[in-house]
């Protein structure tokens, strides 16, 4: 039995060893995986730690103790915006308004004296890149700009031109080169407008002074001759400043408008152009009116509005004094309509010359009428060189009211701007005008009518023409008709018989060199 028993306590005691063994075992076994396990957690998520207790983080401690403790995860350094390229744009200057452009804004000074011509090309620059945008030349500043063009064809639609202080060429001869023929130069636009109460200064005085010696002559003003048989005097001009040179030969046109479609002149005033005051060349659908030119009447070559190539054109409610013709109506015009319109001191509202250098005109669908003409040396006129070819036709000059008029009606085909030109048999044809209610004085000659012998004037009508004669300072002519052909529907004062009735007997046929 002892025996028994103390093999059985031994039995026992080594039984309780072994399993105290597989105990431990197991215990460091699932020590190192809550480890494991532990490690994981704080790396996956740091609100899992938040979920558990203090007491479950002190066992993970004293599970790990004499083991070196797991780093944090290192954190991730603040993010930083990415460097701008090198070829990223500067930023835009903040602008008061993203349709309107201040050439104050641009760095124009204004005072009449500082070169503003770089502020005008900035500001025209931003407002071309919108549509319907505005630049504004503000009242009370005087702005010096050189010669500028103003120029599409990739800007927007329907800019405005604000015109309220006044822009002023410079006279300087060294701004002009060898010479410009533009000044002001609106290029290629589409329902551009200026407008304003502003000024167009073209400081013309400095280029005039060569006249006469460099410039054209009028054809008509070979019959206006003194009773004192005196030449015209011109008063002097005045002196040039020795600072600025000789001016170019080649004088510019203060504001034009080239190759543009709708485009309208308002409300603004154009003084002193050395050449044309305003100039619409290939453009479709003007406008012009409230505006007006004003240059002294023996300025060389100053006329008010010249149209070439342009249709569609109303010009109405305009003040127009210049020194050569206040409308000139050139080559490739038709739908032209002026009205209300005050003329003179110019030569008046003419058509041509047209044909120059053998070339061919064509001219159709005018109206000129109830228009003021006062001091003027013509008054409606249609004016040809020999040797041109095409036509005029479809023409009304109506309810045009002259006082103290040279010579208020005329047609001159053999118009010649120089001393000498030669005699040529081939002709601008004319064909289709009306005269009706011509009223007022005149003071050389009332009716001048001198067509080609190759190619009379044909279906020219009189009606209400009621013209007398005032201040007998110059040498009075009657009525000269010449290879004129058509009706008077009315007596007329004074008589013009020299008009021949009906259509001439041996008129050749237009051919392909006459006809438009």
């Amino acid at each position: 039995m002892e025996n028994m028993s103390g093999f059985s306590f031994r039995s026992l005691t080594f039984m309780l060893f072994i399993a105290l063994l597989v105990w431990s075992s197991s215990f460091h076994t699932c020590n190192a995986r809550r480890g494991k396990h532990w490690r994981e957690s704080r790396g996956n998520s740091a609100s899992l730690a938040k979920k558990k207790g203090k007491n479950q983080g002190n066992s993970h401690q004293k599970h790990h103790n004499g083991v070196s403790k797991p780093k944090p995860p290192p954190q991730k350094a603040p993010s930083l915006p990415p460097a701008p390229k090198d070829d990223a744009p500067a930023p835009s200057p903040p602008k008061k308004s993203s349709t309107t452009f201040n050439v104050l804004d641009f760095g124009a000074k204004g005072d009449g004296k500082s070169d503003d011509t770089k502020a005008f090309q900035a500001a025209w620059a931003e407002a071309c890149k919108v549509a319907a945008s505005t630049m504004i030349v503000p009242a009370e500043y005087a702005f010096l700009v050189g010669p500028i063009s103003f120029s599409g064809p990739y800007c927007q639609a329907n800019i405005v031109f604000q015109l309220d202080g006044t822009i002023i060429a410079p006279t300087n001869s060294n701004a002009w080169g060898r010479g410009l023929f533009q000044w002001l130069d609106f290029t290629k636009l589409v329902g551009i407008t200026i407008q304003g109460e502003g000024t167009i200064d073209g400081s013309g005085s400095v280029w005039w002074q060569d006249y006469p010696f460099e410039d054209p002559i009028d054809n008509e003003s070979e019959f206006i001759v003194p009773l004192n048989n005196t030449a015209q005097q011109h008063p002097p001009m005045p002196v040039r400043s020795e600072l600025s040179g000789k001016m170019p030969s080649i004088k510019p046109t203060a504001l034009r408008f080239y190759g543009s479609f709708n485009v309208t002149v308002t409300g603004i005033t154009i003084q002193n152009s050395p050449q044309c005051h305003l100039k619409f060349d290939n453009c479709i659908g003007v406008v012009v009116h409230d505006m007006r030119t004003s240059s002294p009447g023996d300025s060389p070559n100053t006329d008010g509005i010249h149209l070439q190539n342009s249709k569609d054109v109303l010009i109405h409610s305009t003040d127009l004094a210049c020194g050569d013709d206040c409308v000139s109506i050139q080559t490739g015009c038709s739908n032209v309509y002026i009205h209300s319109v005050n003329c003179g001191p110019g030569h008046g509202i003419s058509i041509g010359g047209l044909g120059k250098d053998n070339t061919k005109a064509c001219v159709s669908n005018i109206t000129v009428r109830d228009v003021v003409m006062h001091g003027t040396m013509t008054g409606v006129r249609i004016k040809t060189w020999q040797g041109g070819s095409g036509s005029v036709q479809g023409v009304l000059f109506s309810n045009i009211q002259v006082s103290e008029v040279q010579l208020p009606i005329v047609i001159d085909q053999f118009y010649c701007d120089k001393s000498k030109c030669k005699n040529q048999t081939s002709a601008v044809a004319l064909s289709g005008i009306t005269y009706e209610k011509i009223r007022g004085t005149y003071t050389v000659k009332p009716v001048h009518f001198a067509c080609s012998d190759a190619l009379p004037c044909m279906d020219v009508s009189l009606t209400t023409i009621e013209l007398q004669p005032q201040k007998e300072q110059y040498h009075l002519y009657d009525p000269f008709c010449w290879q004129t052909f058509g009706e008077l529907t009315t007596p007329t004062m004074p008589p013009i018989s020299c008009l021949q009735i009906g259509k001439p007997s041996s008129n050749r046929p237009q051919s392909d060199h006459d006809t438009c």
